[in-house]
């Protein structure tokens, strides 16, 4: 059995090489950029107007202004204006030749093609050529997570394909002869299948593709060939039970008679210990405990933080600090334990939590408070770290 710290620099510490590919831009959202994008424009393109009025010179300082043409956003001015003259002008419409400010409708008169300035503004309200972006900027660096507001940008950018990198391809499966899929009748001794769907939900959420193998009954030859079948089609296999030291638990065994090398078998934490971690050539296996708290525990330590350095980026989980609304105590400290919790307005209250078998707990918890091993005891009014799920 290894350490927390241990588990995780082995994985760190495993080299993967994620692969470019080139997607439609409506394609692109949750996935990873995969080189600079450097613009190839001025942003605006052009002095344009921030308001809807009249476009003239700075320091013509005339009783009134003639109005020698409307540009609307899209036209090109036509007229270059001159001293007394000025433009009427919408927002987002070029400057024409001669101006360099604009005042806006609201403080001015217009009367048979005269404007008189009212009210004199400060402000020029004008946005000039590349004082967002200009040509060679970067505008968005390489390992960025595409959000909506990087859709955005990509689309101002004038780019219909986008540079990303490939989505990492997991297959899951689930051992178990008690193991029934939901929508099924459930008889005396099964229970449904639900650590399955909470991985490929978890996966599915960060932007990973997907393969479900189903159920392995609890004999080697099934599962043997049930992650084979994954092995051949996925970069990682996610197996959720058949990993500790049941007379049943034979995936450790097949993995290596695969010609798996496991790096780890055992990790120093609660719920999870039973964890496994194996590579064959370059594709990737964790072995998962059965109880769905643990499942859904390891994949948040250990497989999120992996699967997104396959992805091109990097993952921080959110850490948040609270006051503890009450004492929680254990009897067992031998291991780092990770108990469900719910943390609003720097309050941390733990969750009613049973135990690794418990997953109701989770839907009322929103983090996850580390206990360190040796620590029975965390009291209320102490400040905690929890960590966000």
């Amino acid at each position: 059995m290894i350490p927390i710290a241990d588990a995780e620099k082995i994985l760190k510490n495993i080299e993967v090489k994620p692969l470019k590919e080139e997607v439609p831009l409506t394609d692109s959202l949750a996935r990873v950029l995969a080189e600079d994008i450097l613009s190839t424009i001025n942003m605006p393109p052009f002095d344009k107007s921030a308001m809807d009025g009249y476009a003239y010179k700075s320091g013509d300082h005339s009783p009134r202004f003639q109005v020698v043409e409307t540009i609307a956003a899209g036209d090109i001015p036509k007229r270059e204006i001159k001293q007394g003259q000025c433009a009427r002008i919408m927002t987002g419409a070029m400057l024409p030749k001669g101006t360099d400010r604009v005042v806006k409708r609201e403080v001015v008169s217009e009367e048979a093609g005269i404007m008189n300035i009212i009210e004199e503004e400060k402000v020029l309200n004008v946005c000039y050529k590349g004082e967002d972006v200009k040509i060679g900027d970067r505008v968005l660096k390489k390992g960025t997570p595409i959000r909506p507001q990087e859709v955005a940008i990509l689309a101002s950018m004038g780019l219909d394909n986008v540079p990303v990198y490939q989505e990492p391809k997991v297959g899951i499966l689930t051992t178990g002869s008690e193991i029934v899929e939901p929508g099924q009748q459930l008889k005396e001794g099964q229970i449904f299948n639900s650590n399955a769907y909470s991985l490929a939900s978890q996966a599915r959420q960060m932007g990973t593709s997907v393969q479900y193998g189903g159920i392995a009954a609890d004999n080697k030859e099934g599962i043997r060939e049930s992650i084979s079948a994954l092995f051949d089609q996925n970069q990682v296999v996610i197996i959720s039970g058949g990993v500790s030291m049941g007379d049943f638990d034979f995936v450790p065994g097949i993995l290596k008679d695969l010609g798996v090398k496991l790096y780890f078998e055992k990790v120093a934490v609660k719920p999870g210990k039973p964890t496994v971690f194996g590579t064959l050539k370059n594709k990737f296996f964790f072995g998962l405990p059965g109880n769905p708290v643990s499942t859904f525990v390891i994949f948040e330590l250990f497989v999120k933080p992996f699967l997104y350095r396959m992805a091109g980026t990097g993952f921080k989980p959110r850490f948040c600090r609270g006051v503890m609304t009450r004492d929680f105590k254990r009897k067992k400290t031998g291991r780092t334990a990770f108990i469900p919790v719910f943390q609003e307005d720097g309050e941390v209250t733990p969750i009613e939590y049973h135990g690794s078998a418990h997953i109701y707990a989770l839907s009322g918890a929103n983090a996850l408070m580390e206990v360190p091993a040796g620590m029975a005891e965390v009291k209320k009014g102490s400040f905690v770290n929890v960590r966000s799920i």
